[in-house]
């Protein structure tokens, strides 16, 4: 498991070329993450009960890092579902950040996101530094903890913009499968 994900990480080491909507309607592409500290992408989909108990906890860490130089993108991981319905939940749920709509799933390959929630954390330059939860919240399918005992985003976070190494690369995560499209 290890070595699959130090190939992957090796092998993301460069910008993905994308131009992606929000549920706004604005364009976004990896020009915007110039001059970041780290980009930071929270996969999701609409119905996956794990991924919509963490809105705002990632609302509250966009207004924790975003000032700090930290890019914040919610990125629907699923493209089977219909972009009316992801414009509703990006709405119901309140997102403070963009939700970017990805039919080509051009982000969860480039990262290798297999479930939602996941977070990315990449370099501007797009190689990944961290992929797995935000915490340790959920231990388990069906057992969750009433609070966090470990935030593995904060300290990734907290890692990036203190110019540190972090420490682990990635955690177990545990949620909804992401369904793959094939290219």
């Amino acid at each position: 498991m290890l070595l699959k994900f130090l190939i992957a990480l090796f092998l993301v080491s460069s910008v993905p070329q994308f131009h992606l909507r929000d549920t706004q309607g604005a364009t976004h592409t990896a020009a915007e993450w110039a001059g970041r500290k780290a980009v930071l992408l929270y996969f999701v989909t609409v119905d996956c009960p794990v991924g919509n108990s963490y809105v705002p906890e990632m609302n509250r860490l966009r207004d924790a890092y975003a000032a700090r130089g930290i890019a914040f993108y919610a990125v629907q991981a699923d493209p089977s579902v219909a972009e009316a319905e992801v414009v509703r939940y990006a709405r119901d749920y309140r997102y403070s950040f963009p939700l970017l709509l990805d039919p080509a799933q051009t982000l969860v390959r480039h990262t290798n996101a297999t479930v939602t929630p996941q977070v990315a954390v990449l370099t501007p330059e797009g190689k990944l530094l961290y992929l797995g939860p935000v915490d340790l919240r959920v231990e388990d399918f069906g057992k969750q903890r009433p609070r966090a005992t470990e935030s593995y985003l904060r300290q990734v976070l907290d890692a990036v913009l203190g110019g540190k190494a972090i420490s682990v690369a990635s955690h177990k995560s545990i949620g909804c499968a992401i369904p793959r499209k094939t290219p």
